[in-house]
């Protein structure tokens, strides 16, 4: 299976992925739920850490509700859990950090042919379910949530970077939800500029945002990639802990200064089921009471967290 060509246009440097509206609305200030923002929503340089594990396709479905999502297809049966950890160093809403658990999908009735969404993005909809978003502030629940349907909540992040390594660690009251560890890539310097689709269950519903980020990539693909990844016994992690994911990842990523901007416009759809209606994840009574709050929790004990 040579993932090599189809991963190299995936990362390809793209002629400009941010929407003209998003560049049209620089300077423009707005106030949602409470929360001031100077548009476009973005991030002044921050520190990523992504990779991606093979998983089998069939138990990666049993995780996504609703007909429209299928999860995306490589050779023999597999698909991909994704790992993306953000550092957000400066922000609208301050910094945080975000911890994004997901899976790769295609949006459809029908499941999308292996690879060529990697190579058709726009057309095959190719995107990640975000199954868990854990974040290390309050506002940035209230905002995530309440604004774009993300499944975030706030818990105890940290973000670590060594000579040999990029880690991040993930803990909720002293019990471990998950660990991720990358050696860092060879120096590529790779100058990328690419947009993301996030689908996320909120209110019954699916919910479509947009990231686009740019920065200077150092990427391993391939048996030269090399990562852990290790989930506790947090409810919230049950599902993806439970799949027998392959422990060689398909390749790490380390950008040490991605500027992003998460698009304004989303689009949001009913979740439906043949059967019965599937999971639609938390309601409207999840984000009410929520502040603008921007304290962290303490960081993660790491080899002191305990197990339920």
């Amino acid at each position: 299976m040579n993932l090599l060509p189809p991963l190299r246009s995936a990362l390809r440097l793209l002629p400009s992925a941010l929407p003209a509206r998003q560049r049209q609305l620089s300077g423009q200030k707005a106030t949602v739920d409470g929360i001031s923002y100077l548009l476009p929503v973005n991030s002044e340089p921050s520190p990523v850490l992504m990779t991606a594990f093979p998983v089998d396709a069939k138990a990666a479905a049993r995780l996504i509700p609703g007909e429209e999502l299928h999860p995306f297809r490589l050779p023999g049966g597999k698909s991909l859990l994704m790992v993306t950890v953000i550092n957000y160093l400066a922000t609208d809403i301050g910094a945080y950090i975000e911890y994004s658990l997901a899976l790769a999908v295609t949006r459809g009735m029908r499941p999308a042919p292996p690879l060529l969404p990697m190579l058709f993005q726009k057309t095959l909809n190719l995107g990640q379910y975000v199954v868990d978003l854990p974040v290390s502030t309050e506002i940035s629940v209230k905002g995530g949530k309440g604004i774009w349907g993300m499944p975030k909540h706030q818990a105890s992040l940290d973000f670590k970077v060594t000579d040999q390594t990029v880690s991040s660690a993930y803990e909720l009251d002293g019990v471990k939800g998950a660990l991720v560890e990358i050696d860092r890539p060879a120096p590529t310097a790779l100058p990328i500029k690419v947009g993301a689709v996030n689908y996320c269950s909120f209110r019954g519903m699916l919910y479509k945002s947009s990231i686009y980020f740019q920065g200077t990539a150092d990427v391993s693909i391939g048996r030269q990639a090399k990562a852990r990844l290790e989930f506790g016994d947090l409810p919230q992690v049950a599902g993806l802990a439970g799949l027998d994911f392959d422990p060689q990842p398909v390749f790490t990523l380390y950008i040490p200064d991605s500027h992003g901007v998460l698009d304004d416009h989303y689009e949001a759809w009913f979740q439906y089921g043949r059967d019965r209606a599937p999971y639609g994840g938390d309601g409207m009574d999840s984000v009410v009471g929520l502040g603008l709050g921007e304290d962290w929790p303490d960081p993660p004990q790491r080899d002191q967290s305990r197990v339920q």
